[in-house]
């Protein structure tokens, strides 16, 4: 299967957060303790929402996000993102 733009911005961000010491991981492999600095890719978000593309925690606490799409979003659809209510829990 060839790689899309969006696997090799992926690829370039993975390592730009890891060379930063981020340690970047999936969902299903994530322990938000186990590093000072851990970033979730793909996280689901509440039912419609979708995903956001890396959540970022320090010291175990959500603390940001990448949204790799912003540019197609309006600034509205970006501060109701920002919001914490739509964090799936």
């Amino acid at each position: 299967m060839p790689i899309t733009p969006e696997d090799k911005a992926r690829e370039v961000i993975d390592n730009m957060l890891g060379k930063a010491g981020w340690h970047v991981c999936d969902l299903k492999d994530a322990n938000i303790s186990s590093h000072r600095g851990v970033v979730i890719r793909n996280f689901p978000l509440k039912t419609g929402h979708g995903f956001a593309d890396y959540l970022f925690y320090i010291a175990g606490k959500a603390a940001g996000v990448i949204e790799a799409n912003l540019g197609r979003q309006t600034l509205k659809e970006f501060q109701q993102f920002q919001s914490p209510q739509v964090l799936a829990t």
